[in-house]
């Protein structure tokens, strides 16, 4: 069964709206603000019952963009997140354009016709290099001419090394998807480690958040996680990750838009908001 929420937080429609995207295979999400009084205009998010192709993801897409309203005017600014785990971290001074796509072959499979697409944190010497959906982008060029695309590690990284910029301790961040995690480890505000992994159980998600931890010779007793995304506390995930990590708390959304709906906690849905 496909899952879909959506919230119509006001049911006007402004020229002075932003929109955001956040795709992935295995779901959509939107969100739409004003930006000028930074309210909340609507909030619709789609969750599949299976993981998607980037054709299927296509039609989805084109299917929601037609039945709400909400997503047909014409928006000031649209902002596109993808959320995959097609992506490298190259440090920029190493980075070279012309060869953009041997940085994901060691890791990814990689076809001829794939177009490969490149973020620069700019303040931290990372790029983060990635495939976008073409498909997907032709799509939405026209139907909103430009607009702004990111892969979901470079929202997730600006955001968190700037929050952690003066830190003098180590963290591990999780962002938590239906089917995706990302996991984020700094030590003294350094980056060790941007990763993102697939899983399936509680055991899939503790597994690879161990590995990593043993890997960096991080004491899961000591360390501090922070939680973001589909998770919450009492869920077959946290427990499994509270039997090996205690230090757990959720990402602040001080600063942030908040989504209010029945079930949804301020920690979630992070990377629409950032894309606002």
């Amino acid at each position: 069964m496909t899952y879909q929420k959506t919230t119509n937080i006001h049911t006007h429609l402004k020229s002075n709206n932003r929109l955001s995207v956040q795709l992935s295979l295995s779901g959509l999400s939107f969100l739409v603000t004003d930006s000028i009084s930074n309210e909340i205009v609507f909030f619709s998010e789609k969750t599949f019952s299976h993981t998607h192709s980037p054709d299927d993801l296509l039609t989805e897409l084109t299917s929601l963009f037609t039945e709400q309203i909400e997503l047909q005017e014409n928006f000031k600014e649209v902002v596109i997140v993808y959320s995959t785990t097609l992506y490298a971290l190259v440090p920029t001074p190493l980075f070279d354009e012309k060869i953009a796509s041997e940085y994901l072959k060691l890791n990814s499979k990689i076809l001829a016709n794939d177009f490969v697409a490149f973020d620069i944190l700019e303040n931290n010497d990372i790029t983060i290099v990635y495939i976008p959906y073409v498909n997907i982008n032709n799509n939405l060029f026209e139907r909103f001419g430009n607009f702004k695309y990111y892969h979901s590690s470079t929202l997730l990284l600006m955001h968190i090394l700037n929050k952690e910029k003066h830190s003098t301790h180590s963290k591990i961040y999780i962002n938590v998807e239906n089917d995706i995690f990302d996991i984020i480890i700094l030590k003294d505000s350094e980056l060790l480690l941007c990763n993102t992994y697939e899983y399936k159980t509680p055991e899939d998600f503790i597994y690879y958040i161990l590995f990593c931890s043993e890997q960096l010779k991080l004491n899961p007793d000591a360390i501090e996680c922070v939680l973001s995304g589909v998770i919450e506390e009492g869920d077959p995930n946290y427990n499994m990750l509270f039997t090996y990590i205690r230090h757990i708390s959720f990402i602040s959304s001080e600063g942030l838009i908040g989504i209010k709906t029945e079930n949804n906690s301020q920690h979630q849905n992070l990377l629409l908001k950032l894309a606002q």
